[in-house]
């Protein structure tokens, strides 16, 4: 296997690692396993309480096998794309003595994200689900995707052609709108505010709803305290949750208003403007489908993948943009 294609791996891994995070964080089974790295003291789930060899985690939280099992498999394949990156590292600094334009202190700053991201991961456990925590997981997840995804690129055997550098700025200004957005969800995810209005476009029935912003933003409320469900009053959810519809909606006109603006000019970026218009347009279906569907699991873990698609377009359009910068 080549490095390019060996890096293409790793990229499918992080983004199933992405879902599979999401699907676990969704289905209620951040704490499927009361401990970090294994799960009631074992490397896989005990299928009953007698199972367990060390009784006092039973004395913390009952144990749920299928949510456990949840959990540990996330761990497993987040385990195994630490071990890929490494690789891609070491990999990364040999072909460097032949290839002097070969890229290292990226993949390098990727092996640093992946300790950190084990360390946030443990903390989720840890911290029982602290919002701030689960947001920087989330976040951090989504980083090494968006820098797999870069490496490939600048990996690949023929660089892709050069495109005029008018749409820079705007480029630039929609990733970081994206990620903004995707940081809200993440915050809104991790509060338990997905189901704080119930209808679309208004929430509760109402254009302005009773919403509490001041509590709605803390991000430190000290430790000991068990999130999952999350501890936020209503009006305190429903402000997270309208933050995160008007920051859509903010996304679809940036967004929107750049592959427009591409495709009208039709400067070579037509094909790549259309899959971000395409992926833009499922999203917002997907969230509102969360909205009228009350948070199905798969639609809602569905919403996280199209989100980190629609990250790594933006990151291969700006990559296009910046390339003789990077």
């Amino acid at each position: 296997m080549s490095y390019f294609r060996f890096v293409l791996f790793a990229c499918v891994l992080a983004y199933a690692v992405i879902l599979l995070g999401a699907y676990t964080r969704l289905a209620d089974a951040g704490l499927g396993c009361p401990d970090w790295p294994g799960c009631y003291g074992q490397l896989t789930v005990p299928a009953s309480p007698e199972q367990v060899v060390d009784k006092a985690w039973l004395a913390q939280r009952p144990l749920e096998p299928d949510k456990g099992w949840k959990e540990m498999v996330h761990r497993y394949f987040a385990a195994v794309l630490g071990l890929v990156i490494l690789v891609v590292v070491v990999w990364s600094w040999r072909r460097r003595r032949s290839n002097p334009e070969q890229a290292v202190w990226l993949p390098t700053l990727l092996l640093a994200l992946v300790v950190l991201q084990a360390i946030l991961g443990m903390w989720t456990v840890t911290l029982l689900l602290k919002p701030l925590v689960v947001l920087g997981h989330l976040l951090g997840g989504f980083a090494t995707l968006a820098l797999l995804a870069l490496l490939a690129m600048r990996s690949m055997p023929r660089r892709p052609p050069g495109v005029p550098e008018r749409w820079r700025a705007g480029a630039a200004v929609a990733l970081l709108v994206l990620v903004a957005q995707i940081a809200l969800g993440g915050w809104t995810s991790s509060n338990y505010a997905a189901l704080a209005c119930l209808d679309f476009p208004t929430c509760q029935g109402s254009w302005l709803p009773p919403m509490d912003f001041d509590e709605a933003f803390v991000l430190w409320r000290g430790l000991g305290v068990n999130y999952e469900y999350g501890v936020l009053e209503h009006p305190a959810r429903t402000a997270i949750h309208v933050a995160h519809r008007v920051g859509a909606l903010v996304t679809l006109l940036v967004l929107g208003w750049l592959v427009f603006a591409i495709l009208r000019a039709r400067r070579g970026l037509g094909g790549l403007a259309a899959l971000i218009g395409c992926l833009l347009l499922v999203q917002a279906g997907l969230g509102v489908a969360n909205v009228l569907l009350h948070l199905p699991l798969g639609v809602a873990t569905a919403h996280n993948g199209v989100a980190a698609l629609l990250l790594v377009s933006l990151v291969y359009l700006n990559g296009l943009l910046w390339q003789r910068q990077y």
